[in-house]
């Protein structure tokens, strides 16, 4: 009975998905790459606008072929550069290291702080709708790598549609802006499949918290890898993560090493990527019309690609058949299966899109809040549907990791530097 609530729930989101994308979306998500003091006009993120926005960038003045990111702002038309040098990611809004906007170039109208209002609402549903959807699938299916192939496979049509019908420019890329994209691409897939099987191992509230350590893992890996170190209060902030997912886990009643491990791999691979999309693609030119929206399209693509084969290698045709039986023995209809795994399909990639026109223009203070509450309103809505135990020690240390990742994000805000 659950199970058909769910789905029944799943089906009414994503058949009233599409308009209210387009009616919240405004020609003011459009974004605008800008290749030394030349920029290159790409139509809107939002494939609810047909609307292109040619703005000269205000920051980057350097004489190079390096490309910042900039939005257009919605009270006069300039551009809001985010500059690609290295110091944040532009190509993944849920990340810490997102590139957010000065709060002093944003416009506090109305209009704008209720179409954001709605947007946040939509995010946060379609993210609720994919965790609960694909712990249902794992619950009745359990093969996480086969479900989070489907997964990844489901954006391919979805934007197929957008480029073929001219709602979105379809993205030009050249074997060589592949190669460079398949580091990016293989990390996605990695962070993608390991967060499943985490879920399917354990609790959803414990995957979000072992994720929630995603800051620690990008400060060793910069200082390591890079020899890049960050400010002091940064790494303070640091403390409370590291302690709250301690206590956490010491105190999780599901509690299970490959949970775990594999919600610990999700993490170091989404910090590698996210240092990646910052360093990879610094002063590349990549393509023509790659936008946030059709970089994440491409990503995924790739991505599907990538884990494909060893979906196959580690969950065959045997395997996924004898679970099929299995499923079906245990009450569950093909048609059942089908609608669960179809639907998170579809509502992993539309939350990841309506990420960007939420997140794409908010101040770091604002982003890392809302961060922080899509945490906590999933892992409450995880433990409603699902009735996982959190003993009071667990929750103490899962708000501990959570807060101290939000400090994270505000102290690096804090600490970043100008630009000249």
């Amino acid at each position: 009975l659950l199970s058909s609530h769910i789905t029944a729930m799943k089906i009414s989101i994503s058949t009233a998905l599409i308009s209210l994308i387009a009616s919240l979306s405004t020609p003011a998500d459009a974004f605008v790459l800008h290749r030394g003091k030349q920029p290159l006009s790409i139509k809107a993120l939002s494939f609810a606008s047909s609307s292109t926005f040619e703005t000269p960038s205000s920051h980057n003045n350097n004489v190079n072929n390096n490309f910042s990111f900039g939005k257009t702002a919605l009270k006069s038309g300039e551009a809001i550069d985010y500059p690609m040098d290295g110091s944040c990611d532009p190509f993944d809004p849920e990340s810490s290291e997102y590139c957010t906007t000065d709060a002093t170039e944003i416009d506090g109208s109305m209009n704008r702080t209720l179409r954001l209002t709605g947007l946040f609402a939509l995010w946060y549903v379609l993210n609720i709708g994919y965790n609960i959807g694909n712990k249902s699938v794992l619950n009745a299916l359990p093969l996480p790598w086969t479900a989070a192939t489907i997964e990844l496979f489901f954006g391919f049509p979805y934007v197929a549609f957008l480029w073929a019908s001219g709602l979105r420019k379809a993205p030009k890329l050249s074997f060589d802006n592949v190669k460079t994209l398949s580091s990016q691409a293989f990390f996605l897939a990695a962070t993608h499949v390991a967060g499943v099987i985490s879920f399917g191992a354990g609790a959803i509230s414990f995957t979000h918290i072992l994720k929630a350590t995603e800051p620690v893992w990008s400060a060793i890996i910069l200082a390591v890898g890079f020899k890049e170190f960050l400010p002091l209060p940064v790494y303070l902030s640091l403390v409370p993560i590291m302690g709250g997912v301690g206590l956490a886990s010491l105190k999780e009643l599901s509690f299970t090493w490959l949970s775990f491990t594999a919600g610990t791999i999700s993490a170091v691979t989404s910090a590698t990527k996210a240092i990646l999309s910052k360093r990879v693609l610094d002063g590349k030119p990549i393509g023509e019309n790659l936008t946030p929206a059709n970089m994440f399209a491409v990503l995924t693509i790739l991505g599907f690609l990538f884990i494909l084969p060893a979906s196959l290698l580690i969950e065959g045709p045997a395997k996924i058949s004898a679970a099929y039986a299995a499923s079906l023995a245990a009450g569950h209809t093909r048609g059942e299966l089908l609608r669960l795994l179809g639907s998170s399909g579809f509502l992993y990639y539309l939350y990841n899109e309506v990420a960007f026109l939420a997140l794409s223009e908010v101040a770091p203070v604002t982003h890392a809040v809302a961060n922080t509450v899509k945490r906590v309103v999933i892992i409450i809505a995880s433990v409603l549907v699902f009735r996982n135990p959190v003993s009071k020690l667990g929750a103490i240390g899962s708000a501990i990791a959570i807060l101290g990742a939000m400090g994270y994000s505000l102290a690096k805000s804090k600490c970043k530097p100008k630009a000249d």
